[in-house]
């Protein structure tokens, strides 16, 4: 279906597994120190919290549903899992398994829950009964020389496959079916049962049951027992070495094994014969995960390296989905005018878009050979603009995805800031290094005059919406504005008290808005060359404390400011973010704070807490300067002289929480900011929101619903649209007879024809009823036009949004329009010649 979904929860650290319930409505998900929420997918709500206390490596809930199993250090925990019922405590201990010496790694269940296998770092393989079975507790099986990376039973039988780091496959033939489980028998129930309840009587949590399991069991323990041969060993590298194995996943039903390596090759095998199919590789990083779809067609690939989400239909050896971040932080980002595509710049040299309904990306620019500092479209929204450190300013075409202009320097420069003029035909950036701004003509690509005047680094441009005016601000304390249409380009220099880091205009171009290292927004008129307002800002930044840092957030907060500025659509309001996990909006006529959003509450990052843990620090200084990385799988094997493997230069790093960029959509809907976790997009359209809007005591669905029969549609719109309910407003208006919307248009009073233009743009994003939806458009711009032309600056996010749903379903239907002409004429064609042959 094309679409991408934020859940509206988080944990507070990075995660680490997730368990999915077998109906697909809950899943479980656990941090890096084992604390873990139960979430409703249905209703993306946190239903519930537990806390392992360790870290937990892997999660599986039963294929029945009813249990669930965790494992954490060398032992399995059973859970009960949370059933249909309500229960006071989600997560209640069943069972708890003993056996492996090492870590445990991986879990598999039996097709009817009967039993489960444990992997471990001890290169041993555990099978242990859910129940206790009379001929199978538990089962120990060898035979690997590393680490175990997946177990996997056979479809409808303990026959077992364990595959191990160093890519070895061993099969296990169990000697008994699963129907020749035998239930242990009852031994004084009675008793036991009593024993029970008055041990509960003194639990605050019922304390599962224990089972240890022996590596080695002697005769008696293992008479009338499950036994386990093992049938087959095959090896993965016969042809090379392919590193490590880092991933597997089966699917029982068509017996496909797939393998994932840390080279970036993965392997498809048929089992038990182990038949390859075929050997692929994705990238040269480590392939972190794999997982198979129901029917066996889609393989998803993770790689944690790049980034990287591919989901790959082997069959027809085709991508279903590709999607990849950009593999450094992203630094700059702009929006579309229709708000429809974001494109992001990444330190990583790639220029990426993205399609603000469904959330992928959909085309990646690779033509920078170094970071991309700044992305801007132009105003008809086919052309991105992107500057790089590598002294070059790039033009790419959205039509056919190719970089047809390539903007340089006569001396190289490294390009630190980009504008682009409102008719797309004037091109500037600013240099960091001879502190000059370049101007090109975009029709012929030339360089037009290179700007001096500037006595430090350029740190921003922006161009003036209305009119041909260029700010430039720089890290000499000064604001430039040039004017482009003037042979003498210099207007006027704004002193500041510090230095400048941006500057922005307000969307109507009256006013500028310019940021300073001294943490001050100040606000100017730039006709008149005077000071307007200004805004102290750096309280509200609230600095976190990096772990390793020798000073409190408070003394650190004085050399900090506001590093991105952006006005809101209608003009009213600025968006202010810096290096810290703080968005600020502020109210520019009142000059107060109006909200703070935490772009995240992530304490993996760096910089996230205002004061550092006591308990971290000891006589020699931070615990953090212990890199605690090393020796994993992930971090440095420490390697033998002449040994590959390892490197000793690798250290373990928290990425620190900032946010780069701010941009605000022209719908005037949603703001979106490159940050540390990624590019997120926040907006006013999701979520289920009771905003009534002039609400008195009459107004009830009942009571519309009574005032649509009696055919006053326009009152029964007005009331609807009281009640703000987004439902009862469809309902209300697809009510409407087509020969009646005309006369409703026109007896709509002013105030709700805005509100019925607005529901109508966010209708058309998922309505079929396209021509009806279009009738009540046409007729709305008809009749009240020229009224709407007088709010025009109020109104135009509304009618900006409206155009985008418009031109959106314009282009899918003119495609299919044109792709069924040219069918019928084919079709024409054809008869017409066999009418001639005959």
């Amino acid at each position: 279906s094309n679409k991408c979904e934020t859940f509206p929860l988080a944990t507070r650290l990075n995660i680490v597994c997730v368990g999915l319930s077998p109906d697909g409505s809950l899943a479980i998900l656990i941090d890096e120190e084992g604390a873990a929420l139960l979430v409703s997918l249905i209703g993306k709500c946190v239903i519930h919290r537990f806390y392992f206390h360790k870290p937990v490596h892997s999660v599986s809930f039963s294929p029945d549903g009813k249990k669930f199993v965790i494992t954490k250090d060398n032992v399995a925990l059973m859970y009960h899992a949370p059933g249909k019922k309500r229960e006071f405590n989600a997560f209640v201990l069943d069972k708890t398994y003993y056996g492996p010496y090492d870590e445990t790694t991986c879990i598999d269940w039996t097709d009817d829950s009967k039993c489960f296998a444990v992997g471990s770092k001890d290169m041993s393989t555990w099978v242990f009964g859910a129940e206790r079975w009379a001929n199978l507790i538990y089962y120990s099986l060898g035979g690997h020389k590393d680490i175990i990376v997946a177990c996997f039973f056979e479809e409808n039988s303990l026959d077992l496959y364990t595959i191990s780091q160093d890519a070895a496959l061993c099969v296990w033939q169990c000697d008994t079916e699963l129907d020749g489980l035998k239930p242990m028998p009852p031994k004084n129930a009675a008793r036991e049962e009593n024993e029970e309840k008055n041990d509960e009587e003194f639990l605050e949590e019922p304390k599962g049951e224990e089972i240890h399991g022996k590596a080695n069991p002697n005769e008696k323990e293992t008479r009338n027992k499950v036994k386990y041969s093992r049938v087959a060993k095959y090896f993965f590298n016969k042809e090379g070495d392919f590193n490590n194995l880092t991933s597997a996943a089966y699917h029982k039903k068509t017996h496909l094994l797939v393998t994932g390596f840390a080279s970036g090759i993965f392997h498809l095998h048929e089992l038990p014969d182990f038949n390859l199919i075929h050997s692929l590789s994705i990238s040269d990083q480590r392939i972190a995960s794999v997982s198979i779809n129901c029917t066996g067609d889609w393989i998803a690939f993770g790689c944690s390296g790049l980034g990287q989400l591919l989901v790959w239909e082997w069959q027809s050896e085709s991508y279903v989905l590709k999607q990849q971040g950009h593999f450094n932080s992203m630094v700059s980002l702009a929006y579309s005018p229709d708000g429809q595509y974001i494109a992001t710049g990444g330190e990583d040299g790639k220029v990426k878009v993205w399609n603000t309904s469904s959330s992928f990306c959909f085309v990646t620019f690779t033509e920078h050979t170094s970071g991309v500092t700044a992305v801007t479209f132009t105003s008809n929204g086919y052309v991105i603009l992107s500057a790089s450190l590598d002294g070059t300013v790039r033009a790419f075409d959205l039509h056919r995805y190719r970089n047809f202009r390539t903007f340089t320097s006569p001396r190289p420069s490294q390009f630190s800031c980009l504008a682009v003029d409102s008719s797309g035909e004037i091109v500037s950036a600013g240099s960091q290094d001879s502190f000059e701004i370049f101007i090109w003509s975009m029709q012929s690509g030339r360089l037009l005059d290179v700007l001096s005047g500037h006595e430090g680094p350029i740190s921003c441009l922006s161009f003036n919406p209305m009119k041909c005016v260029l700010a430039s601000a720089s890290w000499d304390k000064t604001v430039k504005l040039w004017d482009m249409l003037d042979s003498w380009r210099t207007k006027e220099t704004l002193i500041m008290n510090s230095d400048v880091l941006v500057v922005a205009f307000r969307p109507d171009g009256k006013e500028l808005a310019v940021a300073a290292l001294n943490g001050q927004i100040t606000f100017w008129d730039h006709e008149e060359a005077v000071q307007t307002g200004s805004i102290e800002g750096r309280h509200d930044l609230q600095m976190g404390r990096k772990e390793l840092d020798k000073i409190t957030a408070k003394q650190a907060a004085k050399g900090k400011s506001f590093t991105t500025l952006c006005y809101s659509a209608d003009g009213q309001s600025i968006l202010a973010g810096g290096l810290s996990k703080f968005v600020c909006i502020y109210n520019i006529k009142e000059q107060i704070l109006m909200k703070k959003f935490e772009i995240s509450c992530n304490f993996s990052l760096d910089a996230m807490e205002e004061y550092l843990d006591r308990r971290k620090m000891t006589e020699f200084g931070s615990m953090a300067l212990i890199d605690e990385g090393a020796g994993d799988e992930d971090g440095v094997a420490i390697p033998l002289p002449g040994v590959k493997r390892g490197d000793m230069s690798y250290r373990h790093f928290k990425p620190e929480i900032r946010v780069t960029c701010l941009r605000f959509s022209p719908t005037g809907r949603s703001w979106a900011a490159t940050t540390t976790e990624g590019l997120l997009v926040y907006s006013l359209d999701s979520g289920l929101i009771f905003d009534p809007f002039e609400l008195d005591i009459d107004v009830t669905p009942s009571n519309i619903r009574k005032t649509l029969h009696r055919k006053e549609y326009t009152m029964a719109i007005v009331m609807a649209f009281k009640l703000n309910e987004k439902k009862l407003i469809q309902e209300v208006i697809e009510a409407v007879p087509r020969n009646e919307i005309d006369v409703v248009c026109s007896s709509l009073p002013d105030l709700y024809v805005e509100k019925v233009l607005e529901f109508l743009a966010s209708a058309f994003e998922i309505t079929c009823h396209l021509e009806f939806y279009l009738i009540w458009a046409h007729k709305l711009l008809m009749l009240h036009g020229q009224k709407l032309k007088t709010r025009s600056v109020k109104l135009l996010p509304v009618i900006q949004f409206l155009h985008r749903s418009i031109q959106r379903h314009f282009e899918d239907v003119s495609k299919l329009c044109e792709w069924n002409i040219y069918n019928i004429k084919y079709a024409l064609a054809i008869s017409q010649q066999r009418g001639m042959k005959r």
